[in-house]
Parts: C-alpha cells; structure tokens; sequence
C-alpha cells in the first residue's frame, strides 16, 4: 500500500494535522474515525462509534482516551481539545513526532525528551469492540494514565451536561457506561465529572451545532518501567459478558485481515492496495445479506450509491459472492418496478428515477464479469417486471413517453435524479422531463436484460422492442447546437443544454446509446475536468456555485452547481478509452488526494474552484468504487 506518514509538521500541527482524517471501521457499519493530531474536529468523531437498526443509526460511545505522562515529578497530557471560549488546551499535538497509516491501522509517536510513547488502534470486525494499546518505546520509568471520556448520543447530535452525569457501574477490569458499553483497562479509577463547551471546528464551519459535554467517567493507569512496557484499553457495546480478545490481538488480527482483503484484490500496485481496503470500509454485514455505507462519517445505505458503487466495490475486488447474495437482497425490494431506496431515517422509500436503473446497470455487469447465469435466470422475471412497470407508469410520474420510447419524470417537490439536494425544502435541480442520464441508464439496462435473455434462453419481454425505441429517439433527440448533449429534454421550460458531466453515460456504459464524440468530450474536459473529478455544472454556466462551503443551505445550493464530484471520473474515463482520447495522467491528482483528507480513501466533493479543496464525507462510496473499477479495467 502507498505509504501514509506525517512527521511533527503535520500532527504537530492544528491546521494541517486536523484536516486530514483517518478511520477504522468495524464491518458493520460503525468504526473509530479521527484526526491525524488527535483534535476532535467533528461530532462524529469518537473511539468507539456503535452502529444500530440501521448504518447510519449510529450512538457515539466513547469520545476519546487522553494520555497523561508523569516523568519523575513532571506532566505532560497528551490529548488535544478545543473548546467554545477557542483555547486549545491541553495541546498535546505538540509532543506528536510521528503518525502513520500502516495496513489501514492509525499509529501514533509522541516524544517528551528521551521519552516515546505509542499508541495503536483496532476494531474487532465484526463486532462494535476498540482495543487500543500504548507501549512506551524509548526512556522510562514513567506513569501512563488514561482518561476516559464519555458520552452516549446519538451519533449526528450532542449531549450537555444538564442532563445529568452518566450511569457509571463499576465492574471487574473497568465499568460499564449506561448500561450500554464496557470498558476494561488495568488500576480504573472512577471520576464523575463533565469537561464542559467542547469544541466541533468542521461542524462550526458547517453552520451546525458545534458545542458538546463529555464525561470523564473514569481513569486507567500503569507503570511503564522499561520499553516494550504497554497498556492495553478495551472498549465494547453489544454483549457485554463476552469479552474481546487482549487488545494486542484484537491489532494483530485486524492487521492479518487487513492485508488478506489486499491480497485477495489482487493490485497491481500500491495505489490498487490502498484503493481496495478503502473499498473494504464500505462493505459491511447487516442480518439479511451485505450492503454498502455511502460514506462515513454520516451516511448510512443507499440504493443509487451501492448500484454505483457495485462494481467498484464488490467484483474488481473479487468480492462477487458477497456481491451476489447483496443483488438478491435488493431485489427482494422492488415494488412497482421500482428499487426501495433505504433512507438514513431506516424507513423505506421509493423516490429516485436511476437507482434502479442502476440496479439493471449491476445486475448485468455482475453476470457478465461472473458468467453467474443462475443469478441471471433468478432474477430475470424480477427485471422483465422492472420494464413493464415503466412502461406503464409508476411512482412521481416515472413512465415511457409511448411517442418517443423515453424515460420521463418529475413531481411537484421532488428531486429523482442523483442532483436530488433540497434547500429548506425545495429541489435545487428538480431536472423534471427527459434526463440525459436517466436515458443512457434506461437503454443500457434494457439491452442487459437482452443480453442476460440471450445467456439464459430467456424471454427478454417488452425490453427488445423498448431497447429499438428508445435508443433511436435517444439518438435523435439528446445532440445539442452547443456541441455536447442536452441535460433534459421535453422539461418544464423546454430542452436544457446546460454543461453537466451526466451526458457522459451515455457514452461510457456497456450499451451506451452514442458513440463517444471527441468534440463533445473536448469540450466537457475543458469546462468540467479537475485534478479530483468533474464539477457538475460548467464554470460559464448559470448558477455556478465556486465553492461547496458554509452552512446547509449554502452547501445543499452548491452541491450540484459546480462542486466537484470525484466519482464521475470513471465515466469520463471510459469515454475516453472509447473515443481514443489520452486518459494518460488523469488519475494522478485523485490518486495524490489519497493522503489530503480522508486518508487512504476518496471524499464526496470538493470545490469548484482550484485548489479544489474536498468537502462532504472524506470517506464516500461511490468515489472510492468508480476509481477502484477504473484503475482496473
């Protein structure tokens, strides 16, 4: 894997050791996500952070274990924190010489004189357990306390002090917290106080509640007399008389696992391995089959991202069979031809025009990757339905225009494509009519289900003569005088030829209905194409949004106005690879953006505007998936 390593310039550093992100996920759902010099930045941030019903129904348990050093009769706190009044104090980034990223487990070196201490983390897959061991590396003797600070909240919001204190019981090794999780250390001793006005810099910027307390239930301690000398803290929700292995092993075997899911890969170079344990982050179990985490740290599953993702994640990591049985839990969704979109919320939603095209869109891809004809002849009636269901109608005005053969759609208030961002309750960019990729998907998906027929001696139904429709309609009606295709036809007011990277789908897919355009494509690169992705909107555009910043209504009204969005660089990539134009370099500056800020991964967004700074989840999906696949192919 490339290496990830920052010396005292860096972790030592708030501004630069904040903005660069690490996380440690635990398969299902939750994880332990940080900064690189110790400062919780965001709400989200936290040790031991407890997946529930839901991915994204996450409850923050433990905030943070602060070291404290004793040398003879000195202390040195270790810990970083910001508070409402803007001190930062203790400032223990400043004794930081040293973090790395080693197989995707963070590592920290602190240096006070001839003294270093380590500290390691690891989750146990699989389960909502941390284990995190200090060793004392150089010097001593000296005194290592840990204290321990606590909440129980949920994950997207804050818990104050006027609550009252936690439920703290004592029990061997350590004590449970709200009766909800353990912590087990050597010589805990109890606390009981609040360190109030604690300070969320990201979530400031973000124009939310940036302000928590959190609990100093208690505090573990040892001696460290000589190097090699540890400690060793546990911390577990669930089940709390099973005891997770010593932590020591908890690291070693999440070391192991890690580089088996690398191995397992099969990069080809140390950017393919970093790329495919990002992937990993986002694949996790739940009690029916796999499905995937948008993006940490605050979304949960959703459809049209894990039908993006899909083949990024799961097949050119050879994952297929997880793949499989998570296509067959998808498609126990369907209804009304339409693929369930599993909000944040947990509730059961059916609001989007493309994910289940998308689903088509991975259906075929996986059948073609595989040769798995057993899934195809399963899940083709399933599909067969899918076509009948649009061509006569279904939710928020999703059908087949009989005249043209074209997918159209649009209600009043809603957002179906992927542009779907909201500011205080209305669409941005409702994009009602005839979207170009909403069109590409829908003929694409129609010539799978052919395809998948052919493979199976199956009745392909209604989607051949669909597939003959729409593709002429497509190719008749979608070129525009400006030299590229036009964003929607048939809307509201008319046909939009606004400069969009949706277009490219409808060259890039296996059964793309345009030949790719060497003009067109020209032209989307100079006005779309960034180091990190394709903006959403061109510059010269009305609307252009520079930057994706400020608070929820300034960051929703950008979102799809120009902000740069990494994933569209498979697209655009496959386009050129069918339109003979050099893709030589391109992947460089989102390659390089694996050590800016999320590390070893791939954000959401970024800005419109150079340096291109990211923005949204360091850690997102869809963006990790399409660079994964396109590396690959």
């Amino acid at each position: 894997m490339i290496t990830i390593s920052f010396g005292p310039q860096v972790c030592g550093a708030l501004v630069e050791g904040a903005a660069r992100e690490w996380l440690v996920p635990d398969g299902l759902g939750g994880y332990a996500m940080g900064t690189v010099c110790g400062l919780r930045t965001r709400r989200y941030h936290g040790l031991l952070m407890v997946s529930g019903a839901t991915a994204a129904a996450r409850t923050l348990a433990l905030a943070s274990l602060d070291p404290v050093l004793t040398i003879g009769g000195d202390e040195y706190r270790l810990g970083t924190h910001e508070w409402a009044s803007g001190s930062v104090a203790p400032a223990g980034h400043t004794f930081l010489e040293r973090f790395s990223l080693i197989d995707g487990l963070p590592r920290w070196r602190w240096r006070v004189g001839d003294v270093v201490l380590e500290r390691e983390l690891a989750m146990v897959y699989g389960r909502p357990a941390l284990a995190v061991v200090h060793r004392l590396l150089a010097g001593g003797p000296v005194r290592l306390d840990l204290q321990a600070l606590c909440t129980w909240r949920d994950g997207h919001g804050e818990r104050g002090a006027g609550g009252g204190p936690l439920a703290v019981d004592r029990v061997a090794g350590g004590a449970v917290i709200e009766r909800a999780y353990r912590l087990d250390g050597p010589d805990w001793r109890a606390a009981g106080t609040w360190w109030t006005g604690v300070h969320h810099r990201e979530e400031a910027a973000r124009g939310l509640a940036a302000d928590e307390d959190l609990f100093h239930a208690g505090t573990f301690g040892a001696e460290l007399r000589e190097p090699g000398d540890v400690l060793e803290v546990r911390a577990w929700a669930g089940a709390l008389d099973d005891t997770p292995p010593p932590a020591r092993e908890v690291i070693s075997a999440a070391r192991r696992r890690n580089r088996a899911v690398v191995a397992a890969a099969a990069p080809a170079d140390d950017v393919d391995a970093t790329l495919a344990l990002a992937a990993d982050a986002f694949v996790v179990r739940t009690a029916d089959a796999p499905d995937v985490v948008a993006g940490y740290p605050w979304f949960g599953a959703w459809s049209r991202d894990t039908m993006i993702a899909y083949e990024g994640l799961l097949l050119t990591t050879n994952r297929a069979e997880e793949g499989r049985r998570l296509l067959l839990g998808y498609a126990a969704t369907l209804s009304e031809g339409m693929l369930a979109n599993t909000a944040d919320t947990g509730s059961v939603e059916y609001n989007t025009v493309d994910g289940t095209l998308w689903f088509l869109h991975a259906v075929a891809r996986h059948v073609t990757v595989t040769g798995d004809t057993d899934l195809a002849e399963e899940l083709l009636p399933a599909l067969r339905d899918v076509v009948d269901a649009h061509l006569r109608g279904t939710r928020y005005g999703i059908r087949v225009d009989p005249d043209d053969g074209l997918l159209t759609q649009g209600a009043a208030g809603e957002a179906l494509t992927w542009m779907d961002a909201r500011v205080r309750g209305v669409p941005v960019t409702p994009r009602a009519g005839k979207p170009v990729e909403v069109n590409a998907l829908w003929i694409n998906g129609l010539a799978g289900i052919v395809d998948l027929a052919r493979r199976t001696r199956g009745d392909a139904g209604a989607a051949p003569v669909a597939h003959r429709t729409a593709l002429a309609s497509f190719r008749r009606r979608f070129p525009a005088p400006a030299g590229w295709l036009y964003d929607v036809v048939d809307g509201p007011q008319g046909d939009d030829a606004a400069l969009r990277p949706n277009q490219l789908l409808a060259w890039s897919l296996p059964y793309a209905p345009m030949r790719a355009d060497a003009r067109a494509l020209r032209a989307i690169s100079k006005g779309l194409l960034t180091p990190i992705g394709l903006r959403s909107l061109g510059p010269r555009e009305k609307g252009f949004q520079r930057e994706h910043r400020g608070n929820s209504d300034g960051r929703d009204g950008a979102y799809h106005m120009g902000t740069v969005w990494p994933w569209w660089v498979g697209p655009f990539i496959d386009t050129c690879a069918k339109s003979a134009v050099s893709d030589a370099e391109l992947l460089s500056g989102i390659e390089g953006h694996l050590t800016e800020f999320g590390l070893g991964s791939v954000s959401e967004t970024a800005d419109g505007e150079p340096p291109h700074s990211a923005t949204g989840c360091p850690f997102q999906a869809w963006s990790v998936g399409e660079l994964v696949r396109v590396r690959r192919c």
